[in-house]
């Protein structure tokens, strides 16, 4: 099945009023699980070429190049097929300015948050123009499960709002190294801007909500093990891991929460998006 078609069956499921129960509930998750499965399909061509790619490379192109090769094809696929417009890659082209900025920050010899251990023909001040695209996945994410889930966003906060808090977000992932580490605080002025605001979305053929705050966090969850996952296969590495791998610090669940609260706001200024999302009077 092609995958727009198969894209429209899952958007557009046929009503079924005879589900009820704990019947409907399967239903609902399984519906659920294979949306937000679709809705990662970049990010899945992203972490299964690090694990089907070898460390010492292909063919003598180093990992982190074939890596990049992968992802800018992915991209082009994703944009020639129509599963993305041109205005989402404008949104997706600045997860990757932001990342990269992020990236080269936190590699660098005075800060060495973490590290890019291998070589490449693709590295810029130290950092492998590929890792920009696991920030842009992220953003692809967003975008596909607004689509395939129907979702609206209801008691908005205003825009200027919601961007003020994602640019205190941005710049705490760099200050904190010299001012001190404020995103509990500006985690707060989240809680408190996004209190009302709720997400309805259509698992399968009826309307759920959920509050806001509660995707972001859930979200950031799964990114939190994504990394774990990436860490484990060498892409990069935080200084503890550097002589044997251990489990990323569970704290940076609250940095990726912090950041999709960053994503949403960029990709909620996209104007089919907006459309959807109501900001109270």
């Amino acid at each position: 099945m092609p995958l727009h078609a198969f894209d429209a069956a899952l958007s557009n499921p046929a009503p079924r009023p005879d589900l009820t129960g704990l019947r409907r509930g399967v239903a609902e998750f399984v519906f659920f699980g294979i949306k937000e499965a679709r809705a990662c399909l970049f990010a899945v061509v992203i972490f299964a070429a690090m694990v089907l790619v070898p460390r010492e490379g292909v063919l003598g192109l180093p990992r982190y190049d074939v890596l990049l090769l992968v992802a800018v094809l992915a991209q082009w696929a994703m944009l020639a097929t129509g599963l993305e417009t041109r205005d989402e890659l404008k949104a997706i082209t600045l997860f990757h300015v932001v990342g990269f900025a992020l990236e080269a920050f936190k590699v660098s010899p005075a800060i060495g948050s973490w590290s890019y251990p291998d070589p490449a023909y693709t590295k810029v001040l130290g950092v492998p123009l590929f890792s920009g695209f696991m920030y842009a996945a992220v953003g692809s994410y967003v975008i596909q499960a607004w689509r395939l889930l129907d979702v609206r966003v209801r008691h908005h906060p205003p825009y200027w709002l919601a961007t003020l808090v994602a640019v205190l977000i941005y710049a705490n992932f760099f200050t904190h190294h010299f001012i001190g580490d404020y995103r509990w605080y500006i985690a707060a002025a989240a809680l408190g801007v996004y209190a009302r605001t709720t997400v309805s979305f259509r698992p399968l053929d009826r309307e759920r909500r959920m509050p806001m705050l509660l995707a972001f966090v859930l979200i950031g969850f799964f990114i939190w093990l994504a990394e774990n996952f990436s860490t484990l296969m060498g892409v990069w590495a935080y200084p503890d891991q550097l002589g044997a791998w251990s489990t990323v610090h569970v704290g940076k669940w609250s940095s990726w929460s912090l950041l999709v609260v960053m994503t949403f706001t960029i990709v909620a200024h996209l104007k089919h998006i907006k459309e959807r999302i109501h900001v109270p009077d």
